[in-house]
C-alpha cells in the first residue's frame, strides 16, 4: 500500500516525508482523538461536568503541531490507546445514566481507531481532510452509593459496573492553511449517537446524544530550529440524551503546548489545558440543577518518528495530571498513539 521510497535527498521521499509526517499526524490525531476520547469517558473522562462528566472534546488532544495539515493527498490511520483514572469525593454527586451517584471512582481503558482521508491539498486555498473515529473500550466504575435511580427509586451502596462496549462514532472535518511558519486550522467534530448505550447503567462509552465541536488552532512550526508553539480554542455544543432527558450545557476549551525536536526522530514538550462549561445543564434529566464544570490540567508529551516497512510512522505518548476540577472527576490521563499512512498520492518524479 505504501508508495515507493524516493531518493533520500528528495523532500517528497521517505525521509523528507518522515519529518512532515510527524507534524501531520500530531494534527490528525489531535483533532480525531479529541473527538473520541471524550466518548470513552461517558462517565469518567476528564472532560467536563456535563452528563456523566463526559464530553465530545477531550482535554489533552490539542497538542504540538495541531494546525499542521498532511502534506499529501491520501488515506491515513491512527490507533490511540487511552487510559484514564479519576475519582471524586463521597460528598460529590453526579448524574450517570439517569442515576444520581456519589463517591465515584472510574477507570477507562479504550482503543480509538481513526481513518482519515485527505481528498485535496488545494481546497479553498488549503488542505481538506475528513475522518471517522470508532472507540472500543472497557469503562470500569465504582460508586460509594447510587442515591436514586432513573425513576427516583432508592438504590444500593458500593456499586461496581463494567463492560466492553463500542462507543459512538465521530465524524471529523479539518481545513488548514499555511503562511510561512504559521499554520492555521479550522475543524469540526460531530458525535453520532448510534453506539452501544447501556440504559440505566453506570459504565458506558457512548454519549447517546448529538454533539458538535468547532475549533480553531494555530501552530508556529519552525523546522530549522525544531521549535513548535501551538494554541487551540473551541466550543462544544451538546444535545439532549433522549433516554435520560439530560440536556448538557455547552463548553469552552483552551489548550497550549511547546515542543522541541531534539533530532529528526525524537521530540519532547509540555502541554496544558483549561476547560469550562459556559451554559447550564437543564431539562428534567438534570437532577442536580445547572451543574457547571471546570478543569485545569498540565502534562508532557514525546514523539518518535520511525519507518515501518517503507512507510513513515509516528509513536506519541501524552501524560496529564489534573490540578483542579469542579463538578467532575479529577485524575490522570495517558495517551499512546501510532499514526501511519495507508496510501499517499506521490507527486510526479
Amino acid at each position: 500500500m505504501a508508495p515507493p521510497a524516493a531518493p533520500m535527498d528528495d523532500d517528497t521521499g521517505l525521509h523528507g516525508l518522515q519529518g512532515k509526517w510527524g507534524q501531520m499526524m500530531r494534527n490528525v490525531k489531535t483533532c480525531l482523538l479529541g473527538v473520541l476520547l471524550p466518548l470513552a469517558g461517558a462517565i469518567s473522562t476528564p472532560a467536563k461536568a456535563v452528563e456523566g462528566a463526559a464530553s465530545l472534546y477531550v482535554p489533552g488532544t490539542g497538542g504540538p503541531a495541531t494546525a499542521v495539515m498532511p502534506p499529501l493527498e491520501g488515506v491515513y490511520f491512527d490507533d490511540t490507546i487511552y487510559i484514564y483514572n479519576g475519582s471524586a469525593s463521597a460528598s460529590k454527586e453526579f448524574v450517570v445514566g439517569g442515576n444520581v451517584v456519589a463517591g465515584l471512582d472510574a477507570t477507562i481503558v479504550a482503543d480509538f481507531l481513526t481513518t482519515l482521508v485527505v481528498p485535496s491539498t488545494n481546497f479553498l486555498g488549503g488542505t481538506l481532510s475528513m475522518g471517522v473515529t470508532v472507540p472500543v473500550g472497557a469503562p470500569m466504575i465504582d460508586a460509594n452509593a447510587v442515591v436514586t435511580g432513573p425513576f427516583g427509586n432508592l438504590r444500593s451502596l458500593n456499586v461496581h459496573d463494567s463492560a466492553l462496549v463500542v462507543g459512538d462514532p465521530v465524524f471529523n472535518t479539518m481545513l488548514g492553511w499555511k503562511a510561512g511558519k504559521l499554520h492555521i486550522q479550522a475543524s469540526s467534530m460531530v458525535n453520532i449517537p448510534v453506539g452501544h448505550y447501556r440504559e440505566d447503567q453506570l459504565a458506558n462509552l457512548a454519549l447517546h446524544r448529538w454533539a458538535v465541536d468547532t475549533s480553531l488552532a494555530l501552530s508556529l512550526h519552525d523546522d530549522e530550529s525544531g521549535w513548535d508553539l501551538t494554541g487551540k480554542a473551541g466550543v462544544t455544543f451538546n444535545g439532549k440524551n433522549d433516554y435520560t432527558k439530560y440536556d448538557s450545557g455547552n463548553e469552552f476549551h483552551l489548550e497550549g503546548s511547546v515542543e522541541k525536536a531534539l533530532s529528526k526522530k525524537f521530540s519532547i514538550g509540555a502541554q496544558g489545558y483549561w476547560l469550562k462549561q459556559i451554559s447550564d445543564d437543564k431539562s428534567s434529566g438534570a437532577l442536580l440543577g445547572a451543574f457547571r464544570g471546570e478543569v485545569v490540567g498540565v502534562g508532557g508529551t514525546a514523539a518518535l518518528n520511525v519507518t515501518m516497512g517503507r512507510s513513515p510512522a509516528t509513536f506519541r505518548l501524552r501524560a496529564f495530571k489534573e490540578l483542579d476540577a469542579t463538578n467532575r472527576l479529577k485524575g490522570e490521563a495517558f495517551f499512546l498513539s501510532l499514526s501511519l499512512p495507508l496510501y499517499m498520492k506521490m507527486p510526479p518524479q
